[in-house]
């Protein structure tokens, strides 16, 4: 009989251990410490949509501790009881909140709001919340919307896009631009073609103008210092001088003091030469009429 006792203790002694090494094994692998020290506070939510138990809490970014247990409270219908488990040295002031965040897969955390209060909430009291529009809310408030209201003018672009590239004139347009394409590139060619042949005589015709524009300049150097060695000054005085000898006679025919202003200003003597020309005339009319007159001739 001892020994069937002692048997049975030690089968339910390992059950026990058992269950209790499962129990600790299954809330480690939840990500629940049984042994770490911590406090722990209620939250309330109306909508814990994505926060499941070991969910993280963080103050600042900081991971303070986890989530431990998630329960509907049946006394406040549309109330969800959240039980936070946090490090037993995080002291929270009474003017703290706590807001359920979402990540950008989905997933919830809680996220408490240090308040600067000097009065430090009591263990295992309610930490007041506030809700925050998250990246999905704010996306499915904000962009969406937008999306809805732009999905429309996408369809009526993609509409004007497919009759556009089905539309005859643009292919006609484009088979236009692989010839213009061609041209462009034979034009290239001919381009290079003229760079390898045209410019160099060209090059070459301009070098020898600037040859023969140097032999010019060297020409007009010449030239320049022959029109400096001429006597320009006794040239300049002979013409000066050759003007006064003009000037001087131009002065004697206007002026009546002299034999030629006299001759150039003296009616009376234009009148007489003018009687003389015109008996002379008579004379000549009379020696034509009568030259028996005027000329006498003998026979021997």
């Amino acid at each position: 009989m001892k020994k069937l006792v002692n048997k049975e203790f030690i089968i339910g002694i390992s059950v026990i251990c058992a269950i209790v090494i499962l129990y600790f094994g299954i809330e480690y692998l939840k990500g629940i410490n049984m042994l770490s020290p911590s406090n722990f506070y209620y939250v309330y939510y109306q909508n814990v949509n994505g926060l499941e138990v070991s969910a993280p809490v963080s103050v600042d970014g900081f991971k303070v501790g986890k989530v431990r247990d998630i329960t509907y409270d049946f006394d406040n219908p549309g109330k969800v009881k959240v039980l936070l488990a946090v490090n037993k040295k995080l002291k929270v002031p009474d003017d703290s909140y706590a807001v359920l965040s979402s990540t950008l897969m989905g997933g919830g955390y809680i996220d408490i709001k240090m308040g600067k209060s000097q009065s430090m909430l009591a263990k295992g009291s309610e930490i007041p919340t506030r809700v925050v529009p998250g990246l999905m809310d704010a996306l499915s408030d904000n962009v969406m919307p937008a999306v809805n209201t732009i999905l429309p003018r996408v369809d009526s672009l993609l509409m004007n896009l497919n009759t556009l590239v089905s539309d005859p004139a643009l292919t006609a347009s484009i088979r236009r631009l692989d010839g213009i394409t061609a041209n462009v590139e034979s034009a290239t060619l001919g381009l290079d073609r003229t760079m390898r042949t045209d410019v160099p005589a060209v090059m070459r015709n301009a070098r020898n103008a600037t040859v023969k524009i140097d032999s010019l300049c060297v020409n007009l150097v010449g030239v320049s210092k022959t029109l400096k060695e001429l006597p320009l000054a006794t040239t300049m005085d002979n013409v000066y001088q050759i003007s006064d000898n003009l000037q001087k006679f131009s002065n004697q025919l206007n002026s009546t003091s002299s034999t030629l202003g006299q001759l150039t200003n003296d009616p009376e003597l234009y009148n007489k030469l003018n009687r003389v020309a015109a008996n002379i005339d008579s004379l000549v009319v009379d020696i034509k009429k009568n030259p028996k007159r005027y000329i006498s001739i003998k026979l021997l």
